[in-house]
């Protein structure tokens, strides 16, 4: 198990690591322009959250109901559903991003931004917004690949647009020879480039192997509909937590000024960076639950479970300790202005280990949506943020910075504990037990 594990994370790690890594470049070339457009991307950040919170949901849909219906043998239904979900996705996502495009202004007001970061968030919000809506299509492109048991093709195309997004980055950020670039929104076409690449080798890649299918398509949307909304309405309501709870965050940090904005906006973009095996088994392992959930494998659930655990807390924790060692030297290479930077280094140090017990919570939401507890998934994931981690934020930011960082922490540590009682007390119930004991 502990292989096959390995051999459906691996690649999916690698991927994210790369997609993820390349977000913090981004952020680490803005830096360089300046305090005030790196303010400015930081305000960005909660609204661009919602969109990906969107996504996710949906993409836990996809991979739920096209593993179990492979589970079952029902392979025309799965191409089907590969269809049917792509055409949903990408008009769901088209219309949320035409609607925080006019509502951009309001909306980052409430934020906290100023007049002049107003006029630097909306010159980039436009290619942001396009660059967040062909990164979706190719998320759910992504989804289907995975739902078949394919986690290499994602993972490797996420490698292939984070390099190209690096070598478009500083080109079209500070120009080239008497070019002299489009500055902010220069980050945000290298992204449209990156994502509109890979969106070309996905879809050919899901085309030839025929997961997808137009045949009896209006049959499949009557008897599907219900059942993909039963899981993503409730998953996508999980995934839009963390962006309500990121625009509250950064209303609380942008009362402390612009530099502290700037160095969350940095912290937030390397605290995905360094949850990349997190997130990586977030998206392997829900198709390989669904697969034992439709064959009624409950033994097999909870050992996956089990080992999926143990591996994440060991790995992130030797992580976090490891980086938050380093947050000096960190935030030196992340940031070249000095108030940045030692804001920036405190962050790290408590956050970072943190991040060991925020990965359990991500795991066991993540397996609640794959294996029929989608309404108790969403429940965990608003307890996480609005019982747990910014009721802590903001009585820490009360004491300033450090305590601000402390609460943020001791939330994920709350979570982490709050997510692990969950799970033992699911997996314990007499139905459960039943389901193992009928399998072994």
């Amino acid at each position: 198990m502990a292989r096959t594990l390995w051999q459906q994370t691996w690649p999916m790690a690698i991927g994210v690591l790369a997609l993820l890594g390349f977000q913090l470049v981004d952020s680490a070339f803005i830096a360089r322009l300046g305090t005030a457009p790196l303010a400015a991307q930081s305000f960005t950040f909660p609204l661009s959250f919602l969109i990906i919170g969107i996504q996710v949901g949906m993409g836990i849909a996809i991979a739920a109901l096209i593993s179990r219906a492979l589970g079952a043998g029902e392979n025309e239904r799965a191409r089907r559903l590969g269809s049917l979900v792509l055409l949903i996705g990408n008009s769901v996502i088209a219309m949320l991003a035409g609607l925080l495009w006019l509502l951009q202004a309001p909306v980052f007001s409430l934020l906290g931004a100023d007049q002049s970061t107003l006029g630097l968030i909306r010159s980039y919000w436009t290619p942001q917004l396009l660059a967040a809506w062909v990164g979706a299509v190719l998320y759910f492109v992504y989804s289907i690949s995975r739902a078949h048991g394919d986690t290499r093709l994602p993972g490797k195309l996420m490698v292939a647009t984070s390099l190209i997004n690096l070598i478009l980055d500083p080109i079209l950020i500070f120009g080239i020879g008497s070019w002299e670039g489009m500055g902010l929104p220069g980050a945000a076409w290298a992204t449209v480039v990156a994502f509109t690449s890979g969106l070309w080798v996905a879809g050919a890649k899901v085309q030839r192997a025929g997961w997808i299918s137009l045949q009896a398509l209006g049959e499949e949307a009557r008897v599907s509909l219900i059942p993909f909304a039963g899981i993503a309405g409730p998953a996508m309501v999980s995934q839009l937590m963390p962006p309500l709870a990121a625009m509250l965050a950064i209303s609380i940090v942008a009362s402390l000024g612009e530099t502290q904005v700037a160095a969350w906006g940095l912290a937030s973009r390397l605290e995905t960076v360094s949850l990349m095996v997190i997130l990586a088994m977030t998206m392997s392992l829900p198709p390989w639950l669904g697969r034992c959930y439709g064959a009624g494998d409950w033994t097999q659930i909870r050992n996956l479970l089990s080992l999926a655990l143990k591996v994440a807390v060991g790995w992130q924790l030797l992580l976090g300790l490891v980086i938050a060692l380093l947050s000096p030297w960190v935030a030196l290479l992340l940031s070249g202005n000095p108030d940045v930077q030692s804001e920036l280094a405190l962050l790290i140090r408590f956050l970072l280990p943190s991040y060991a017990a925020l990965g359990v919570c991500m795991l066991v939401v993540s397996a609640g949506n794959a294996l029929g507890w989608p309404l108790r998934a969403m429940l965990l994931s608003s307890a996480r943020l609005f019982v747990c981690y910014l009721p802590c934020l903001w009585l820490g930011s009360q004491w300033g910075w450090q305590g601000l960082a402390v609460g943020a922490a001791a939330g994920n540590v709350l979570a982490g504990l709050l997510a692990w009682g969950v799970l033992r007390r699911i997996l314990s119930s007499p139905k459960r037990r039943a389901g193992q004991q009928a399998s072994s």
